[in-house]
């Protein structure tokens, strides 16, 4: 059964930068997906384990705040304000959500989704749409 110990443990771990203990949270056959990544889906302990050696060898200061979770027997739906700072000093804070999934107590899937708009041209023709509306008047906050 999936706990919000085991939540907390494996994001208090990524934050100390103790990745082997952040790796003891994954199963073998974990897979960990996160655009944030060069290598975006990472299949196995071995692929996991390059990333997050590369992810956090980037950060100063890698920061997350839980603000809500949803345990749903072995799933888990995690919210969370990311605050990193890199080498050079540069910020950044943005929202996230996790799915997380577990067997035996090991996280067997974890996913990243971040709150960025759509890319190409959806993205342009939003972008677009936004300035117009802006200049226009009519963009609400």
């Amino acid at each position: 059964m999936l706990t919000r110990e085991l939540i907390d443990a494996v994001f208090h771990s990524f934050t100390a930068k103790d990745l082997p203990t952040v790796m003891a949270h994954f199963a073998d056959d974990a897979v960990l997906i996160d655009p944030h990544y060069p290598q975006v889906t990472m299949r196995g302990r071995a692929a996991i384990e390059q990333g997050l050696r590369w992810g956090l060898g980037n950060l100063v200061k890698p920061g997350f705040s839980v603000r809500n979770v949803l345990i749903t027997g072995d799933k888990a739906a995690i919210e969370v304000d990311t605050h990193h700072l890199f080498k050079g000093g540069m910020e950044l804070r943005f929202e996230q959500m996790f799915m997380l999934e577990t067997r035996d107590g090991k996280i067997t899937r974890l996913q990243a989704y971040v709150p960025y708009g759509p890319g190409g041209v959806a993205g342009l023709a939003t972008v677009l749409t936004r300035l117009v509306w802006w200049l226009q008047g009519r963009l609400r906050r």
